[in-house]
């Protein structure tokens, strides 16, 4: 199947004439989710300016209302958004197209294609996973409408070969190799949207949906096989977004995430479900997609210019789903729909690695949103991404100008006549009354989606008992939301720094997500952090001179950062989030009662011992089947005249043919040159001719 890559610069034909129908009441829904939030930051605005105003708007004051402004627009438009969540959840809505949550499951009249994407990570916890989808899909009674494809683009040789031990284990686990595939390929283009593009052209025709998953994806058997009857009842459907709950969480900071997501998680996708309609996003795994859509829309143009802004797209899915829906393909989500399941970053750290990517990635966004013909929606799931890490350097700078304002006032002379002799002095002061009041309403609309979540978990007593029970529920809420307020300084001057960098052209790359646990050397977490805390102190000695009570009030901003490393530290332990777990805290009901494909694939990753892998060489050379099926793996040998010479792979065969043994052979080779040998036939043979006679 032919994908080609779409230009920004030309508007798509609609597919077929096709265009999707908004759903009754998108109108009012966006009504009140904009209007609303344009209403409250008008409000808002108003008061900031009674406060700043009093004596009128210095240049500083003018800034700092500009800002106030924008970020308070930020947090309006969640708190709407999260209001309409609140009225779908307690209406129980979320599903349409058909799917059901509960009841006999549809019959499927085509195949599916589960693709599994995986670029270095643990072999065995990705086979895992799969094993577990493979043994629900089987209990639904459908298992040969399901294809699973492992796609790896891993460039770590030892890690490669444990892939391809670990998956002949699992075909010979489930004795299905007539549905279970491995792909590797050579060189890793365009990342993991070439590795989905590259399947595409290769089988995509044999198959009318995929579903795409990510490394650390579990989805109930069931689950997958309503969305695939959800794709063939909907024909005007281009994909189909679910909400993956977080799970498996052990450190403290991974409990975190993972009550966060499960408890207002859901209000959220409700909200945005709810007003999106058929002008959905797309978030990368997790959902379905009509493959020949996808082929003949989606295919991702290269942006000018060099990284980190040009090149090759890394956020990848934002812009699918905007030119899937510029062709007239529906895209929705379906928030109510139990069964998927994902894992978050085990420490702050790991988050800071994956966000520096998804921070480039967004802002690469930067140059899509000018493409002709994308629907405002689109647009605004694009400046949404943006703004998502550009609101953080506008935080940092809002706090600084506060500082700069307040020792403006302190330094600069009064002047209580200005225009002349008169009988009543012009005070130059800050309304510091509703100074207060700005701060606790924009406090409360920033707090305010978490406590409708408490409401909407105390509604269902299911829920409410899967996270403990209402005193514990709220007791977790209490701790999230505190330690989730200390951290959020130091995040924002990781986001302020990182995007930063993208601006000074610092291209981030792309670097595996550890997935295990979060605990690193305070040593190390001591020398990434050091800046944060000596910033965070710097900033409260300067409010201190000022005025102690400016002091007062940039604490918890001064705090966080001044805990920048014990925070870290701390919350990346396992053994402190699994004591919290036991209290009975930060629970979520999928601990409480596991669902079966999730118990199904934590055993697995216990049994499968987490062993990332041996050495590639020496486990070819002793395990004369792995060796088979390795060679039968291989890419087709080079056509001379036709493909490109591999300068890597003529180095490695120049080494392996002077190297006297095993020893001397692996003492020379880079990793990437012992890929390109394990990659190719003749040196392939080479290496086990030196294997044998050490």
């Amino acid at each position: 199947m032919d994908m080609a890559a779409q230009s920004l610069g030309r508007g798509a034909h609609l597919a077929g004439g096709r265009m999707a129908t908004a759903p009754r009441g998108i109108a009012l829904r966006r009504a009140f989710v904009f209007g609303g939030a344009a209403l409250l930051t008008a409000a808002a605005g108003r008061e900031m300016y009674r406060v700043l105003g009093v004596s009128g708007l210095t240049v500083l004051e003018c800034l700092i209302m500009a800002l106030y402004v924008a970020l308070f627009a930020w947090i309006a438009l969640a708190f709407t958004s999260a209001l309409l969540g609140f009225g779908t959840m307690l209406a129980r809505g979320g599903l349409g197209l058909g799917i059901a949550t509960s009841g006999p499951l549809p019959e499927l009249a085509g195949r599916t294609a589960l693709l599994m994407p995986t670029y270095n990570e643990q072999p065995g916890r990705v086979m895992a996973g799969l094993e577990a989808i493979h043994d629900s899909l089987a209990a639904t009674g459908r298992r040969g409408r399901f294809d699973i494809f492992v796609l790896s683009d891993t460039t770590d040789p030892d890690i490669w070969v444990a892939e391809e031990a670990a998956f002949l284990a699992l075909r010979a686990r489930t004795g299905d190799a007539e549905h279970i595939f491995y792909r590797r390929r050579p060189q890793n283009f365009e990342r993991k949207a070439g590795n989905i593009a590259e399947w595409v052209r290769r089988f995509g025709a044999a198959y009318p949906q995929m579903l795409v998953l990510d490394a650390d994806s579990v989805m109930d058997g069931g689950a997958i096989v309503r969305l695939a009857a959800a794709m063939e009842a909907n024909p005007g459907v281009g994909l189909i977004q679910t909400l993956p709950v977080i799970v498996g969480g052990a450190s403290l900071f991974a409990r975190m995430q993972q009550f966060a997501g499960r408890v207002y998680g859901p209000l959220i996708a409700h909200g945005v479900a709810a007003w999106h309609g058929a002008d959905g996003n797309y978030w990368g795994h997790n959902a379905i997609i009509r493959t020949r859509a996808f082929a003949e829309h989606a295919g991702l143009p290269t942006l000018r210019g060099g990284a980190p802004f040009g090149g090759h797209i890394l956020s990848h899915d934002f812009v699918e789903a905007a030119l899937l829906r510029r062709a007239g393909w529906a895209v929705h989500m379906v928030p109510a729909l139990a069964g998927s399941y994902e894992e978050s970053p085990p420490s702050l750290t790991d988050l800071a690695i994956r966000d520096r990517r998804w921070c480039q990635g967004n802002l690469q966004h930067i140059g899509v949103l000018r493409g002709r013909g994308l629907h405002p929606i689109s647009r605004l799931h694009l400046l949404m991404g943006i703004g998502s890490y550009v609101t953080a350097p506008m935080w940092l700078l809002f706090l600084v100008l506060g500082i700069l304002v307040s020792i403006q006032s302190s330094l600069a002379p009064p002047h209580y006549f200005p225009n002349g002799r008169s009988l009543f002095p012009d005070w130059p002061a800050v309304d510091p009354v509703r100074s207060m009041w700005v701060f606790i309403g924009t406090m409360g609309v920033l707090l305010a989606p978490k406590l409708l979540a408490f409401v909407v978990l105390l509604a269902s007593p299911t829920e409410r008992r899967g996270c403990g029970g209402a005193l514990r529920a709220f007791a977790s809420l209490l701790i999230e939301t505190l330690l989730a307020g200390l951290i959020a300084p130091t995040a924002m001057l990781i986001q302020s720094w990182a995007v930063t960098g993208i601006l000074l052209g610092r291209d981030g790359g792309w670097n595996p997500q550890r997935r295990d646990d979060g605990g690193v050397a305070l040593r190390e977490i001591a020398r990434s952090y050091w800046p944060h805390t000596l910033f965070g102190l710097a900033m409260g000695v300067a409010a201190w001179l000022v005025s102690p009570l400016l002091a007062l009030w940039m604490s918890p901003v001064v705090l966080g950062l001044g805990l920048a490393i014990p925070l870290a530290a701390l919350t990346g332990l396992r053994g402190l989030g699994l004591a919290l777990r036991r209290a009975g805290l930060l629970l979520i009901p999928e601990e409480r009662q596991p669902p079966a494909v999730l118990a199904r694939a934590h055993a697995l990753v216990r049994a499968s011992g987490n062993d990332m892998a041996g050495d590639a060489i020496a486990r070819l050379a002793h395990d004369p089947a792995l060796l088979g099926a390795h060679r039968a793996m291989q890419p087709a040998p080079r056509r001379p005249g036709v493909d490109p010479i591999d300068p890597v792979l003529l180095v490695a065969r120049l080494k392996l043919d002077e190297a006297a043994s095993l020893e001397a052979a692996r003492g020379s080779l880079t990793r990437a040159e012992t890929l390109a040998a394990l990659s190719d036939p003749q040196a392939t043979e080479r290496l086990m001719a030196l294997a044998a006679a050490s």
